[in-house]
């Protein structure tokens, strides 16, 4: 599994956790909606700016999304 890919997996967990759509997330994140479903699909990588939006956007925060992701990581 790539990075690109758990961190996808990661944001897509939390996302649904939340109980937000995609556009909401965006809409909270001043993203564009494709993007969020880019970087679920592990075919965008997130900068560290979006990490933080995404962050705020689900209430947790982004070391919390890297962890999930590392631990996705570690377990392939």
């Amino acid at each position: 599994m790539t990075p690109a890919e758990a961190f996808g997996r990661a944001l897509r967990k939390r996302r649904k956790a939340a109980a937000l759509t995609q556009e909401k997330v965006a809409l909270a994140a001043d993203l564009e909606r494709v993007f969020i479903s880019w970087l679920e699909n592990g075919k965008q990588q997130p900068g560290f700016e979006t990490m933080l939006k995404l962050a705020r956007a689900l209430d947790c925060k982004a070391a919390d999304i890297v962890r999930d992701a590392e631990a996705l990581i570690d377990a392939h």
